[in-house]
């Protein structure tokens, strides 16, 4: 009998949305959000290329589905580990498979809009990803955040995530000067699940797809034997109004973010990505105090600190996330910034740092090592995605020493 309640209860779990009251829009936040996002798409175009500007432009696509949706990273892992709740963890599965669908037709075919050929992030994977990724799955935790995360909430107005991105920017600098350590660990070497296996990228596409369907597949029967709570829903409105007032459903967002990453892939020839921004911006900054940055063996090979931050893909891109959630919650009223509590903002600084060192270490973020790795045929990816959920875990008994709560069997929602 209690397997059956617990087996309804799953079946009829609430949606993420859910229609009521939203706050008024804040519409001199919207106007100012569109002039900053057209003077600067004017700005990106005029300085460099059409086609950063329309990265840019994808950029603020991220941003209004991932703030929009409320899309989390960090917040599935920790639902999944600490209660059970799979719903998060789901739509990474169905985004990562209409992600890997396109990745296979674009590698394949070498399809690209701007002759850019398409490379996928296929890494090596050795003790620097294995490191670096149970860092940033602490990080994320401390942080409150991923690197997507980050950006969005940000441009959200969640105060506390301006630290986190500080610390973000901090451990990225540390990470790329210490990188030369850490590529010389034992490693395997870069293993893509369809060229290096001989499948294939048709066969690559089976064997990736085969694993999103068992993983989900575990996570309803795992879901059915827990029944955790569930989600807390979004509140959205109906008709049309939703698109840009309301929340957008969990799953939507995930078939959006795996289309989009797609095109980034096929403008600019890779995957979507962050944190290489992080480490940008904070090498620039200390070059401008005479530090020797361009020495670093992590920039050798690169002309990147000799020119403007709008010559860089992921720059420009990272602006247009920000913008994009900045403009997202300006619509729906909720742009409102408050303060932070002492202990918040120390876990956010050192969850920044975590996320950003480790990021470097094991060739990105929630984004470019998951998102990107996975929808590439890395083995770095699935590397990346069990190592930051073993960080998670060891998160989950630091979290509470700062304040921050974790989910509670015990939630009628989480």
């Amino acid at each position: 009998m209690a397997q059956a309640v617990s087996q309804t209860s799953y079946e009829n779990r609430p949606s993420s949305t859910a229609v009521g009251e939203l706050e008024p829009v804040q519409k001199p936040f919207v106007w100012l959000g569109v002039l900053i996002s057209a003077l600067l798409f004017i700005t990106i175009v005029q300085v460099t290329t059409w086609t950063q500007g329309v990265l840019f432009v994808i950029g603020l696509a991220f941003g209004l589905a991932l703030l929009y949706a409320r899309f989390g990273f960090t917040s599935a892992f920790r639902r999944l580990i600490s209660v059970g709740n799979v719903q998060g963890l789901q739509a990474h599965m169905l985004m990562l498979a209409v992600a890997t669908t396109l990745f296979a037709i674009i590698l394949a075919t070498g399809f690209s809009f701007t002759g850019v050929a398409p490379q996928g992030y296929v890494f090596p994977a050795g003790l620097a990803v294995v490191a670096g990724s149970f860092m940033f799955g602490i990080g994320m935790q401390m942080g409150s955040g991923c690197a997507s995360g980050t950006l969005y909430t940000v441009g959200g107005g969640k105060s506390s995530m301006f630290l986190t991105l500080l610390g973000f920017i901090g451990g990225s600098v540390l990470g790329a000067y210490h990188i030369g350590f850490w590529r010389d660990l034992p490693s395997l070497p870069a293993i893509s699940l369809a060229e290096s296996t001989g499948l294939g990228y048709f066969g690559g596409w089976v064997l990736q797809i085969l694993i999103f369907l068992g993983i989900y597949g575990a996570t309803v029967k795992f879901a059915r034997r827990k029944n955790p709570p569930q989600m807390t829903p979004l509140t959205t409105t109906s008709g049309w109004k939703k698109l840009w007032r309301g929340a957008w459903p969990l799953l939507v967002a995930a078939v959006i973010l795996g289309i989009l990453n797609a095109i980034t892939l096929t403008v600019r020839g890779n995957p979507w990505g962050i944190t290489s921004a992080f480490a940008l911006w904070g090498s620039k900054f200390l070059q401008t105090f005479g530090v020797d940055v361009a020495s670093w063996t992590y920039w050798q090979g690169s002309d990147a600190l000799n020119k403007t931050v709008l010559a860089d893909s992921t720059s420009v891109m990272n602006f247009g996330i920000i913008l994009g959630a900045f403009i997202a919650a300006s619509f729906q009223g909720n742009f409102k910034p408050g303060k932070i509590k002492p202990g918040i903002a120390a876990a956010s600084i050192i969850g920044g740092g975590l996320m950003g060192y480790g990021a470097r270490l094991a060739f990105g973020c929630n984004i470019g090592a998951y998102f990107g790795g996975i929808a590439s045929f890395s083995l770095h990816g699935w590397v990346w995605m069990i190592m930051a959920l073993a960080g998670t875990y060891l998160a989950l008994f630091i979290r509470p020493l700062f304040g921050l709560k974790n989910p509670s069997p015990k939630d009628s929602m989480c």
